[in-house]
């Protein structure tokens, strides 16, 4: 049986400098993401498109939402698998090609470090990232191919 989800935000384009967009480069990139019980999310244009390089901008945060749906059904299916992970990063990378006046993601690295309370778990968990790949639900939205760089270290602390 299928089940669905539906999930609710506001964008609010905080951008109107007091002319709006009649010219391109006199309107502010700023926008906020507001979601009920939640805090706002500010956000802007990536800087090369005039946006504040301090803030979010979607690309980030494309690839923060592949990032972190890995992570989090990775987590689960450790746990659920009793390997005891004791810490997890992830430095992620996206390249996104600018054809035909747009641009898409054409390539998501995840390159995720995770550490393990125990070596007898290493090569479970190395191959469990293959398996919250297939459940995550970003990456099954997307159609970028996203590949896993992942490295299974054990807490010498622990062992």
């Amino acid at each position: 049986m299928n089940k669905a989800h539906t999930y609710k935000s506001q964008l609010i384009w905080d951008g109107n400098l007091g002319d709006g967009t009649s010219t391109y480069q006199g309107y502010g990139r700023q926008y906020r993401v507001v979601i009920d019980g939640k805090p706002d999310l500010h956000g802007t244009a990536d800087p090369m498109f005039r946006g504040d390089a301090a803030k979010h901008n979607p690309e980030d945060l494309f690839l923060a939402a592949v990032s972190s749906c890995h992570m989090l059904s990775y987590l689960a299916l450790c746990a659920r698998a009793s390997i005891n992970v004791v810490d997890y990063r992830d430095d992620a990378t996206g390249e996104l090609l600018f054809e035909g006046g747009g641009g898409r993601f054409i390539e998501i690295r995840l390159h995720p470090t995770v550490t393990v309370a125990d070596a007898k778990d290493v090569d479970r968990a190395k191959a469990l990232h293959e398996r919250a790949h297939e459940l995550c639900f970003i990456a099954n939205s997307c159609s970028a191919p996203i590949h896993h760089d992942a490295i299974v270290k054990v807490d010498e602390a622990l062992a």
